[in-house]
């Protein structure tokens, strides 16, 4: 059944609690992507518009112990959300307690406050990350209304988003989250075909569900990366140094056997002697490794292959990078995957977050896509065919 979003709800003068998912990467006090806070934008300016007083909370990093707190602090988070929305937004530094309570009954129609990141309940307890009741239940006392916007966290159950949504009297889902949804559920259950999977990244054992359930909706499953090297193993081809998992063979064998020709393997790769930037590197067909040499790239014969499949493609998804895309002599392989689906027309082109999201942003093609998901490991488990358990603790449309 559809879940309630923003536009069921009546939020006119109400406190509307909002959990975004604004753990975005820092260095030195300094946001480096803001791609998830822009995300939220529409979500926020929405409420602003509608009169809600908003309530804005996330989680930035791990915290398990006191001094995991430093440079975790949502306060440089919050000045970036106001110069987004242009107008102030109140910080306050605590998770929970007076100074909280009195600034959020304060709040007018149309005002945002942030307080602060809510794994600092974790230390000494996990209190967040285990939803403990108590604190679910506090937080859904402080506004009238839960929204989760959150789809980085969909696929766990914490106190600040399962255990708000089951201690508030209405909750749904935010334009970010609904559109998640959208897109990569339409693609995987009612894709325009042909429809083709490509899935990158070092491990097999990281995209096993994925791949099973996708062998079942997709015509197509390119692979690249890393996870390319064990299934290349399973066929007695000798790939040199390039990261294998050896206790994974036998299950990458059992895929390639149930897939009818489904999974399409690289013909060749870019390699090198270290996992460097730095050492020379060579062009090799799949069965032309030296024994010191790893892969660190798909070639330009697989680029070709790969383009010509995806050509008259109707829907795409797209998880995990083809090579080493963070050292420049490996990078060509998972530009080119942008540049293809780029071009691509009358097609759907979804990439569902983590690295390969990373690496569209970073080389320019941020806009380039249907739709750049903002959760890898959400992303993940919904391309599985999981329930998310962000999701389905939100309230029903009747």
């Amino acid at each position: 059944m559809a879940k309630k979003n923003l536009k069921d709800l009546n939020v006119k003068g109400k406190t509307v609690l909002v959990r975004v998912d604004f753990n975005v990467p820092m260095k030195d006090g300094e946001i480096t992507d803001d791609n998830r806070i822009r995300q939220a934008l529409p979500t926020l300016k929405y409420l602003i518009e509608q009169d809600a007083k908003i309530v804005c909370f996330s989680h930035l990093g791990r915290v398990k112990k006191a001094e995991d707190k430093k440079g975790k602090s949502l306060k440089p988070v919050s000045e970036k959300l106001a110069e987004y929305l242009e107008k102030p937004v109140t910080f306050i530094p605590e998770t929970r307690g007076k100074k909280l309570e009195s600034a959020i009954a304060a709040l007018k129609p149309k005002e945002v406050l942030m307080f602060e990141n809510t794994r600092f309940e974790d230390i000494d307890g996990s209190k967040e990350s285990k939803n403990d009741d108590d604190l679910g239940a506090y937080w859904a006392s402080l506004g009238d209304i839960f929204v989760n916007d959150a789809f980085g966290t969909a696929h766990r159950a914490h106190a600040s988003n399962v255990g708000i949504a089951s201690h508030s009297e209405e909750s749904a889902a935010g334009f970010l989250l609904e559109k998640e949804i959208a897109f990569i559920g339409d693609a995987v259950n009612n894709p325009q075909r042909p429809f083709i999977a490509i899935l990158g990244g070092v491990k097999v054992s990281d995209k096993i569900g994925v791949i099973k359930n996708l062998l079942e909706k997709a015509d197509m499953i390119l692979i690249g990366g890393g996870m390319s090297y064990t299934f290349l193993k399973t066929q007695g081809i000798e790939v040199g140094t390039s990261v294998v998992e050896a206790d994974k063979l036998e299950l990458a064998e059992d895929l390639l056997k149930n897939a009818y020709g489904k999974i399409v393997l690289p013909l060749d790769f870019k390699v090198t002697k270290e996992f460097s930037n730095e050492e020379a590197v060579r062009v090799v067909d799949v069965n032309d490794f030296k024994e010191d040499e790893m892969g660190l790239d798909i070639g330009p014969k697989t680029m070709e292959k790969y383009q010509k499949l995806l050509k008259n493609a109707r829907t795409v998804v797209w998880n995990g990078p083809v090579g080493v895309f963070e050292f420049s002599n490996f990078s060509q392989g998972t530009i080119g995957i942008c540049q293809t689906l780029a071009n691509l027309e009358d097609a759907t082109t979804i990439i569902g977050g983590g690295d390969s999201a990373a690496a569209a942003i970073k080389f320019g093609f941020e806009d380039a896509f249907s739709h750049i998901s903002t959760g890898g490991g959400a992303s993940l488990e919904y391309l599985e065919g999981k329930e998310l358990p962000g999701v389905t603790c939100l309230d029903d449309r009747t």
